[in-house]
């Protein structure tokens, strides 16, 4: 049984001195209520509907989130949540950090009477996990990071800089939605690789206009369905956030499984590696081969499995 659980917290003090007003925090646990707890968050499109469901049909993970999955919820109460700020609100922060969204998710955890849980996190949500590990050591049994680090990658900061400034010159001239289209197609190709676009598109002509190719009418679908679900300004503070992030490892002592994908361009096997080295408690770090990059969270369902599988199975 799926159900959103949602914990009233009032004005939030953020790190950086702004304040989120009224602040409401949501999450959706999926599984049986006295079984052992895992977070699981995502990228910065991601939400709290992580497994399927009969509000949100298709969840986000939901091949490895699922009834006999490699993260079962017959045997494991699973939650997902929701990153600040909300689509909806209207006087957001200046900046909000990952430890921000860790200091929300443990008012979350508090606030539900859960003294301990796993957490398992994805490119930002991995941040944020890393950022929650150090924060608040006693309330994590055990760690996954898939696709992060402690740190972001210069080229990224630089991509994601570029993405900004579009958004930002759009907002100005009154279009803020062709700005996230721009901003997304641009993040497509950093989350990819250039050999899945070579394998993937023959770089043939529209019929429509000559001008246009098989992989930007790709990359402009992409784009449009993301303009569709984020809010301009709270793509800006998650963008921004994800530049923000400093971690440092040897103050994390939990138990960790780092998973990446050789081919991820924004969090590179050097980092994932020096992240392995640098921190205080054991941990290990698998490596894949994939087309996707970046998202092969996102695709490499069949891959990453066993591991997770291995890592829930330890979990009491």
């Amino acid at each position: 049984m799926a159900r959103d659980v949602s914990f009233e917290i009032g004005d939030t003090l953020l790190q950086r001195g702004g304040v989120i007003k009224d602040d409401v925090v949501k999450g959706r646990l999926y599984g049986p209520k006295s079984a052992p707890l895992i977070v699981v968050m995502g990228g910065i499109s991601a939400d709290r509907f992580v497994a399927d469901d009969p509000i949100r049909q298709k969840g986000w993970w939901s091949p490895l989130v699922r009834k006999g999955g490699a993260i079962d919820i017959n045997r494991f109460q699973v939650l997902g949540y929701d990153f600040a700020p909300a689509n909806e609100r209207d006087d957001l922060p200046n900046v909000i950090t990952t430890e921000d969204q860790a200091m929300r998710l443990k008012k979350l955890l508090d606030g539900l009477g859960i003294n301990a849980a796993a957490l398992i996190g994805s490119s930002y949500g991995g941040m944020v996990a890393l950022a929650f590990a150090k924060d608040y050591p006693d309330q994590v049994a055990n760690l996954c990071i898939i696709g992060a680090a402690h740190r972001p990658y210069p080229i990224g900061v630089a991509w994601r800089g570029i993405q900004r400034r579009m958004v930002r010159v759009a907002m100005k001239a009154g279009v803020p939605k062709e700005g996230l289209k721009l901003a997304r197609e641009l993040a497509m190709t950093t989350y990819r690789t250039p050999v899945e676009f070579d394998d993937r598109f023959d770089l043939e002509e529209t019929s429509s206009d000559p001008s246009r190719f098989d992989i930007c009418d790709y990359l402009g679908s992409r784009g449009d369905d993301f303009a569709e679900r984020m809010d301009a300004e709270r793509f800006l503070l998650l963008s921004e956030s994800i530049d923000l992030h400093r971690v440092s490892p040897e103050e994390i002592s939990t138990p960790a499984l780092l998973m990446s994908a050789i081919s991820d361009q924004l969090a590179p096997l050097p980092d994932m590696r020096e992240l392995r080295d640098r921190l205080a408690g054991p941990s290990e770090l698998f490596t894949f081969t994939s087309l996707f990059g970046h998202d092969a969270f996102l695709k490499e369902f069949d891959m990453m499995a066993p591991k997770l599988e291995e890592f829930c199975g330890g979990l009491k």
